[in-house]
């Protein structure tokens, strides 16, 4: 249902201001966040919370980007909250997930770290936590959600358990794993649209018109209360004293809750929210002072990819966490090496703040808890994720050198790299043009001396090296990399990344100009994430703003480099 709201007029406009509306305007705002403007007999639509880059703000992993002030209690409903809580009926559905304490991480580190094991629930997940209020009459007429996730199995299990009809509607880029397993838990699925928007406008619709009730995935309070119900368990469990809880942070309503019970019992134990730098609207809100909306997110961490964090939980979160930190991949390898356990990247989130952030601080001897949250994965997503985390964990090097061709001229490369080093990849390609040969190639290393010795040991041998490591261009598309270069005038080189939708490289090279010819397209999938996506295409240099004009209207995310 809209809500009605009047805004005084404004002479004054800041960055993040909305436009100035003429006295006594009416408002609209819309389930889609859209403000539709009715001023005499004229209507036009804006957005109602300003856009802000995701790249806007940035510091050091582990540094704790502060929330100030800190120090409240909820306000006036704090204390409803906690009641609310304590009162919670998750264990329907839900158990008490057991707290592990991660003995190798924790010695390393010289901290207890303590891991929260919500991966452990009947969904692997946190989210049937919800704790929602129905009456008989509201479970007899059912229930509606759209999800592409975690939130759907939640919803289908709650609602087998109550014997309450659910409706899931999903994207149709659903993973066929995750629909099905919402079946089996029994749900009803529909699969509708592309993007998630629009399915959550048409489960919005169609509870409206059947009389179904709408389960919220976050911003609603008594989903804020379930979700708090992890704090209570925690503070139950640990018995000494706790320097610090980390929770994934995506629309905010798992932290709201666990901080609307920690803030109210343990007030010293300090709440820290974990986002991707890719994907960190709770840290720019909180930045700002009011809700944003990114101009874009990642979607590695897809379970904590959200444009904007929700209204009710972001009021709390503003009041009760004491910070944000910038997660990174790398706990994902920390986890399986602790508990042999495979986490989703959302869920493996809070152990990477956790751990950057004890390193930043050189924190010793203190508890902290890290929120393991989900580990709904499938095998394309597992391999993608292996190969990306062994290089973020430097376990592995990819190196590109270039040689003289000449009889003699491979033996002397490998001799040079040493009988001592173990190649994980390697693809040598001749170009006849210039009589040198591309060598690529990937080793396996221990530290970073021992790589940068290697490096400059090939140079000194006149084996022109590169460290390619930290190239996301190299790690998604190395395998197409190797050969000669093509010879051809004013080609670009350009990296889209584009969404698991149907028609989306249809899309792109219809949009390009036909003088300009596609010279080089390498496609690759990354789970139902979509897919980046190497083009290489000919477009001369005096129409080279023409073909960004053409690139930004495709919406995409990309980049571009003349290769010459």
């Amino acid at each position: 249902m809209a809500t009605l709201f009047t805004f005084a007029s404004s002479t004054t406009t800041s960055r993040f201001s909305r436009p100035n509306f003429p006295a006594r305007t009416t408002a609209i705002i819309t389930c889609s966040d859209t403000v539709k403007i009715a001023n005499n007999s004229k209507t036009f639509l804006i957005s109602p919370l300003p856009v802000a880059s995701l790249n806007s703000l940035r510091c050091d992993p582990g540094y704790l980007i502060p929330n100030y002030p800190v120090g409240g209690n909820g306000g006036d409903s704090g204390f409803q909250y906690l009641i609310n809580i304590l009162g919670a009926r998750v264990y329907d559905v839900a158990h008490e997930s057991p707290l592990q304490l991660a003995s190798k991480l924790s010695q390393k580190l010289g901290v207890n770290v303590w891991l929260k094991r919500e991966d452990f629930q009947p969904v692997f997940s946190f989210k049937l936590r919800e704790a929602y209020k129905l009456s008989e009459e509201e479970l007899k007429r059912g229930v509606i959600c759209s999800s592409a996730g975690n939130h759907a199995q939640g919803v289908a299990l709650a609602s087998h358990k109550l014997g309450c009809n659910a409706i899931i509607v999903m994207p149709v880029t659903t993973p066929e794993m995750k629909w099905k397993s919402v079946e089996r838990l029994g749900g009803n699925v529909v699969l509708m649209r592309d993007a998630y928007d629009e399915s959550q406008a048409y489960a919005k619709k169609r509870a409206e018109e059947e009389g179904r009730t709408f389960i919220p995935p976050f911003d609603h309070p008594d989903v804020i209360a379930g979700q708090g119900t992890i704090g209570m368990e925690i503070n139950r469990q640990l018995k000494d004293k706790i320097h610090a809880i980390f929770v994934p942070v995506g629309g905010g309503g798992l932290i709201a809750g666990i901080a609307s019970y920690i803030k109210r019992v343990a007030p010293d134990v300090k709440i820290i929210g974990v986002e991707p730098c890719d994907a960190n609207a709770m840290v720019m809100s909180l930045h700002y002072g009011h809700r944003v909306i990114l101009d874009q997110v990642g979607n590695f961490a897809d379970g904590v990819a959200v444009k904007v964090v929700g209204e009710e939980t972001f009021r709390l979160c503003k009041e009760l966490i004491d910070g944000v930190v910038l997660g990174n991949r790398n706990a994902i390898c920390d986890m399986f090496e602790e508990k042999r356990n495979i986490l989703e990247p959302a869920g493996a989130l809070a152990l990477a703040g956790a751990e950057a952030y004890c390193k930043y601080y050189g924190l010793k001897d203190e508890n902290v808890v890290a929120i393991t949250s989900g580990a709904n994965i499938n095998f394309d997503r597992l391999r993608l994720i292996s190969k990306l985390a062994d290089a973020g964990r430097n376990r592995e090097a990819v190196l590109a050198t270039c040689m003289l061709e000449e009889p003699g001229s491979l033996k002397r490369f490998c001799k040079q790299v040493g009988p001592t080093m173990k190649f994980i990849e390697f693809k040598y390609r001749y170009d006849s043009r210039d009589e040198k040969a591309l060598v690529l190639y990937r080793v396996a290393h221990q530290t970073k001396s021992e790589l940068e010795a290697l490096v400059e040991k090939m140079r000194s041998a006149k084996l022109h090296t590169v460290n390619l490591t930290d190239k996301d261009l190299v790690k998604d598309h190395s395998r197409h990399l190797t050969g000669g270069r093509s010879n051809l005038h004013n080609e670009l080189l350009c990296r889209f990344t584009f969404p698991k939708k149907a028609g989306a490289l249809l899309k792109t090279v219809d949009a390009f100009s036909p003088r300009w010819n596609v010279s080089l397209i390498h496609y690759r999938a990354q789970g139902h994430i979509g897919a980046n996506v190497l083009v290489g295409i000919q477009v001369p240099q005096d129409e080279f703003d023409e073909f960004q004009d053409c690139a930004r209207r495709l919406g995409y995310k990309y980049v571009v480099k003349n290769i010459k």
